[in-house]
């Protein structure tokens, strides 16, 4: 019997607005809440409340025997919580259910791992802390920033207490092997690393409504079917996708949401079971250990890093973000801190990225941004605020005068 493990990750970052030179040092607020209620309005009405209601039916209409995992990051809570609370409650009710498991991540959506490791175990303790105040759960399994995993990753979760990891089941690291079984992480003793299945989790994400592709139209039969035919060289399939998949990449009228409603019907009858990541990592002994010393994710064809690090400007960004880190944590503002903390979502230097193609279209995607460009300079002069701030904090927080503005933008 193969098990079948359903994660979803929810994030909507803070938008950078079109932060300009001229606000340098006078506005010290540099999203957009307009643009970020408005998207995360559209988002809830298409995807996550009606998502929401249908996997709670279903639980209750299946007698607990469909589980689902989620991700929520800190930033798509709190805009929640301004926003919509609602669907903070129906997450929440998800949660009451006991077949509901939420894992762990960066607070922030960050890159934070690679650029330092005190503030991604800042990020992380922040993290499970709104896990646990919400949801009553301690996550023990990690699923970081984009599925961005390696070796080292794994190595550090481990000695932080987690149980298991998720990566992307690229082929250039799995080779000849399957990501339907799990692994130990090479240098590690106890975590277990889960992969996911690309191919039939992209098969819903990406090829669902695409009438060009040869397996269209894509029922809850013959995916069930495609997992009934591993039976013998698999252990569990890892289905992980991004929630906005249900609703919003896959509109209504595609049938995703008729897709979902019969998919745990069919699996269960075809004698699969659902299973959530820790039972994965805890029940499931490890298939062979496993070698990734270069970062992989699940993002764009190269499953690589360079959606977010592929340019100069990404580099230039990013170095200079992570070079604050002391300056701005040593202001003791808790403002100022949580203004970085925000810039170093990844969807910020996503927004920079030149690569285009067939992924050009996803990077497009939510951007608020023309060109990688504009989102360059946006970010950038709300960098010279942050500098303009904390050394003004330096200074006793007196108001700042031209010459203040003028010698921060320089030595930037």
């Amino acid at each position: 019997m193969v098990k079948v493990c359903m994660y979803f990750q929810v994030h909507q970052p803070w938008r950078l607005r079109k932060y300009s030179v001229f606000e340098i040092g006078r506005n010290p607020d540099y999203f957009d809440h307009v643009q970020n209620r408005e998207v995360l309005e559209r988002v809830a009405k298409k995807c996550y409340i009606p998502a929401n209601n249908l996997l709670l039916h279903l639980i209750k209409h299946l007698d607990g025997k469909l589980k689902v995992s989620f991700s929520l990051t800190g930033s798509v809570v709190e805009q929640f919580e301004h926003y919509l609370p609602e669907v903070l409650d129906s997450f929440k009710e998800l949660a009451n259910t006991g077949c509901v498991e939420f894992l762990s991540e960066t607070y922030h959506h960050s890159l934070a791992f690679i650029y330092s490791k005190e503030e991604f175990k800042a990020q992380v303790q922040l993290h499970k802390r709104m896990i646990k105040r919400l949801f009553n759960q301690t996550p023990k399994v990690f699923r970081n920033t984009e599925l961005i995993y390696n070796n080292e990753l794994a190595a550090y979760l481990e000695g932080m207490g987690y149980k298991g990891v998720l990566a992307e089941g690229a082929d250039h690291i799995l080779g000849w092997r399957s990501p339907n079984y799990l692994y130990s992480p090479r240098g590690t003793k106890s975590i277990r690393l889960m992969l996911k299945n690309f191919r039939l989790s992209d098969d819903i994400a990406f090829r669902f409504s695409n009438r060009e592709w040869a397996e269209w139209p894509l029922t809850s039969q013959k995916f069930t079917s495609w997992i009934s035919s591993l039976e013998g060289s698999a252990d569990v399939v890892n289905l992980f996708m991004d929630y906005e998949t249900l609703g919003e990449h896959q509109w209504r009228d595609t049938g995703i949401f008729t897709f979902l409603k019969k998919l745990p019907v069919d699996l269960l009858n075809a004698g699969h079971e659902f299973i959530t990541p820790s039972e994965a990592v805890t029940g499931i002994a490890p298939k062979d250990e496993l070698d990734i010393p270069h970062p992989t994710s699940w993002a764009d064809m190269e499953r690589d890093l360079s959606a977010w690090m592929g340019n100069r400007m990404q580099q230039s960004a990013l170095k200079e973000l992570y070079m604050l880190e002391d300056q701005i944590k040593s202001t003791g503002d808790k403002d100022l801190i949580e203004s970085w903390r925000r810039l170093q979502c990844s969807d910020n230097f996503y927004y920079m990225c030149t690569k285009w193609f067939q992924d050009g279209d996803v990077h497009k995607y939510f951007n608020p941004f023309e060109s990688p460009y504009e989102g360059f300079i946006a970010f950038m002069n709300a960098m010279n605020d942050l500098i303009v701030r904390s050394r003004l904090q330096e200074q006793g927080g007196q108001k700042p005068d031209e010459k203040d503005v003028a010698e921060a933008v320089a030595k930037q």
